[in-house]
């Protein structure tokens, strides 16, 4: 009878035991998943291609005066080619799926062609290349957790050469300048993971008419031609983010 109770008062404590153990262990906590943002900077690379348009006109009578024959007093040239570059900015995303962001890009290749222009007695040349493009740009979008669709516009910045010039070399006059415009675009963004996201954009540069002074490098002379152009390009670029949040 005595074992039998000393059992029973045995199993009873570590019963007891047991159960005060499984109270006080310790809790683990499940894995809290953090929902991504667009907040961050980041910086990348892009390609691209363009095409264009650009219009001559003698206004001032520059080309005219060259010669004999003198130069066209207008010309159309559709321009295409590529851009290879980069981009650094930053975005805000708030209130929940709306980003707010500034990004400055710059690129250098080649958008240009040439075309001949009937005038008088002999054929013209006129030829044209831009050679970089720039931008200062805000951006505002909405994001679906790693897609983000965009918009974005500001100042732009491109650098053109120009030529003209004669089959019998009478003249060959050239141009050169920076010109100051601005851009709007649209994009689509994704994150492949927390830190990279690729986008694909388009883009639409207005520059509108300025003069440019050419040089005739035969005669010597220079003057002004008026010269209209735009640009469009469409660019693939990736980014790399840099999150205030270093735990991401």
């Amino acid at each position: 009878m005595k074992a039998t109770l000393l059992a029973g008062a045995a199993f009873s404590l570590l019963s007891v035991s047991a159960f005060a153990a499984d109270l006080g262990a310790p809790l683990v906590k499940a894995p809290v998943s953090t929902p991504f943002t667009w907040t961050s900077c980041y910086a990348g690379g892009q390609v691209g291609g363009g095409w264009g348009q650009k219009d001559l006109t003698d206004s001032a009578g520059f080309l005219a005066g060259l010669g004999p024959p003198g130069g066209p007093s207008a010309a159309n040239l559709d321009t295409s080619g590529y851009m290879l570059g980069g981009q650094i900015g930053c975005d805000y995303q708030f209130a929940p799926a709306w980003v707010l962001g500034i990004e400055g890009a710059a690129a250098g290749g080649k958008i240009g062609g040439s075309t001949v222009v009937a005038v008088p007695g002999d054929n013209a040349t006129f030829k044209e290349t831009t050679d970089f493009l720039s931008s200062a740009t805000a951006r505002v979008g909405y994001a679906w957790d790693r897609w983000l669709l965009y918009v974005d516009g500001g100042a732009a910045w491109a650098g053109d050469r120009y030529s003209v010039f004669d089959v019998a070399q009478a003249y060959d006059a050239e141009g050169l300048e920076t010109r100051l415009g601005w851009t709007v675009g649209a994009g689509i963004e994704w994150a492949l993971w927390n830190d990279w996201s690729v986008k694909l954009e388009y883009d639409y540069y207005g520059f509108g008419h300025r003069n440019v002074t050419f040089i005739d490098n035969v005669g010597g002379t220079f003057g002004p031609v008026d010269v209209k152009q735009d640009i469009q390009v469409v660019k693939l670029g990736v980014n790399f983010h840099v999150f205030a949040d270093s735990d991401r």
